[in-house]
Order: structure tokens, then C-alpha cells, then sequence
């Protein structure tokens, strides 16, 4: 699987949809939107941040340890009777260092983006973040990767590669390095595998058979 929005395609991908959804009381498609928008924008913010050797090696620490995937295992059984408030605190944890005072912005974005309220959006990544952790951590065991160059290989196939890669981490810097009003988030969603130019339809149209 190349892309991480293909991975939201994927059995696994859906399962995340519908636990979060859930977990939100939102549908499907609003909470499948927002992820779109989201996976993203959280990878290319630990690309960034990895491209550190600092950060680099804080990513490649919790990537060994806490986040090694073993979340992946039982996602039923995490959504099952509501994600429990541990696996949000940890969440929260992950998006203050990997957003760090950018996490109102993006909030922001994604609410104006979505229509959701902010306190929504917060849940879903939240939520979220864990798992995507746990995603690029199984990735880095397969993959057997070991150092910084490796870190910032794997996150970007996991972007998708090549340009459109290349052309989706400068668009999540440029958000990241501004004050942008989410506008950018449209071209990012675009990038992705069946995406289209100024929205998100085109990727969610097949999530659910739609």
C-alpha cells in the first residue's frame, strides 16, 4: 500500500472511520472528510519535525517503544466501548509535540473546513493520532528501518511519493509556517490517490461504495 490515504480505503482505514464516526457522533462521511484532510496534515508535520536529527530521534524513540503498532491489534476492541480516556491523553500528547502551537490553527482550519465544531475536531484527531502512530510504527518494523534517512524515506512513500508527495509536504509546511485560513487543506486532500482539484468528493466517493 503506497499512500496513506489509500490506507483509508483499505479494511483497516474503514474500521478508523466508523470507530471514530462513533466515538463522535458524526457519519461516516463527515468523519472520513475530516481524516482526509488530517492523515495528512499530521504526517507532514512529523516529516517536518523529523527532518531534525533532534526530532528525528524523539520520533524514532517513541516509534520503538509505545507506538509500535501494537494498537493496530484490536481496534475493534478500542472503539468497542468508547476509546478510553488514556488513549485521547495520549493523543493529545502527540499532537502538542507534533503541532505544537500550530494545534488551534489546524483546529481551526479543519472545523471551517468541515463544518464540525472545534471541541468535534479535537476528539477525532485525538483519537486519530494514536493509531496513525501506530500505523508509521508497524511500517517501521516491516521496513526495518533504523535511522533518521530511513524515517524520512518511510514517511514520505507513506505520503505516496514522488511529486505529488513532494508537492503535499510543501503545501503542509507553507500551512504550518503560516497563518493560512485552511484554503490549503483543499489542495492537500487533491494530492491524494482519487482525489480532485478543490475538494475532497473525489477520494470519498469510493470509501464507501458511494
Amino acid at each position: 500500500m503506497s499512500g496513506l490515504l489509500d490506507l483509508l480505503n483499505s479494511p483497516m482505514g474503514k474500521q478508523l472511520i466508523t470507530g471514530v464516526a462513533s466515538q463522535t457522533g458524526n457519519s461516516t462521511d463527515q468523519t472520513g472528510s475530516v481524516l482526509t484532510m488530517a492523515l495528512p496534515l499530521l504526517m507532514g508535520a512529523m516529516k517536518k519535525n523529523a527532518s531534525t536529527s533532534e526530532g528525528a530521534q524523539g520520533l524514532m524513540s517513541a516509534l520503538s517503544n509505545k507506538h509500535d503498532g501494537g494498537i493496530l491489534n484490536d481496534l475493534g476492541g478500542l472503539f468497542g466501548g468508547g476509546v478510553d480516556q488514556s488513549v485521547k491523553d495520549d493523543g493529545a500528547g502527540i499532537l502538542g509535540h507534533v503541532l505544537g502551537g500550530k494545534q488551534a490553527q489546524v483546529e481551526n482550519a479543519l472545523s471551517q473546513k468541515s463544518g464540525m465544531d472545534i471541541s468535534t475536531i479535537a476528539t477525532i484527531l485525538q483519537v486519530a493520532a494514536p493509531i496513525l502512530m501506530g500505523m508509521i510504527g508497524q511500517k517501521k518494523q516491516q521496513q526495518n528501518v533504523h535511522d533518521a534517512s530511513g524515517l524520512q524515506g518511510m514517511l514520505g512513500s507513506m505520503m505516496g511519493g514522488g511529486k505529488q508527495a513532494s508537492k503535499q509536504q510543501s503545501l503542509i509546511e507553507s500551512f504550518l509556517d503560516s497563518n493560512g485560513d485552511g484554503s490549503i487543506l483543499d489542495d492537500v486532500a487533491s494530492l491524494a490517490p482519487g482525489g480532485k482539484k478543490g475538494g475532497i468528493g473525489g477520494l470519498l466517493g469510493g470509501l464507501f461504495g458511494k
